[in-house]
């Protein structure tokens, strides 16, 4: 069960991260049209985006659940590879991938550069949600849409007093935006209450029943 939140988190989370990135290059693509408002908030959308996520929550998830998670994964690229000959280039690369990632997760200073830059974007956020209500401004723009999933991140890592409730303007800030609808509905569904449960409940039953299945 422990292991299947790990992987639910980090499959919610790399999700919004493609949208984010998609919906980034969009507003920044208006270039000189953008408003001073609409300027801030691209910038703060690129500064979170620059910080590396995925090497930050590897490192906090603990080493069992990481490493059958990133042997299942190289088993399934392999396998992949066997059965599309033609796209073994592509494999190859994803396959590298995957390994280059375990070899910087052996690595110390990987680490302690994403908890650095990590600080550094955190109090730079508790400066600004000092002078305003939100990001961006006195009004919920898409730089909180960026925000919020990192906040839920350090949450689900159980990184929450370390890292937001240190710093009381956050802390504030991530009471207020829990709050809205939209967050309840994106991310609260899966990981507040008995809805946490009942989402890791079908997701077991169903890796349960296709190894079952695999059998025959």
């Amino acid at each position: 069960m422990v292991l299947t939140s790990y992987m639910i988190q980090l499959r919610l989370f790399s999700k919004h991260q493609q949208y984010i990135e998609r919906i980034a290059e969009k507003v920044s693509s208006g270039g000189n049209n953008l408003n001073l408002s609409s300027r801030e908030v691209v910038e703060w959308m690129h500064k979170i985006q620059e910080w590396d996520s995925m090497y930050f929550t590897l490192f906090h998830v603990p080493d069992k659940y990481r490493l059958y998670v990133s042997k299942f994964l190289r088993r399934v690229i392999i396998a992949r590879m066997a059965e599309s000959p033609d796209l073994a280039s592509a494999y190859h690369c994803k396959l590298r991938d995957a390994y280059d990632t375990d070899d910087k997760l052996k690595n110390a200073d990987v680490l302690r550069r994403c908890e650095n830059h990590l600080v550094r974007l955190l109090d730079e956020v508790e400066v600004k949600l000092g002078e305003t209500s939100y990001l961006a401004g006195e009004e919920f723009s898409l730089a909180d849409v960026v925000l919020i999933p990192v906040l839920a991140r350090l949450q689900l890592l159980n990184l929450e007093d370390e890292y937001i409730n240190s710093r009381p303007n956050t802390a504030d800030y991530w009471m207020l935006v829990k709050q809205r609808p939209s967050y309840k509905k994106v991310i609260g569904r899966y990981f507040d209450g008995w809805k946490r449960r009942k989402t890791l409940l079908k997701t077991w039953c169903f890796i349960r029943i296709r190894s079952m299945l695999r059998k025959y």
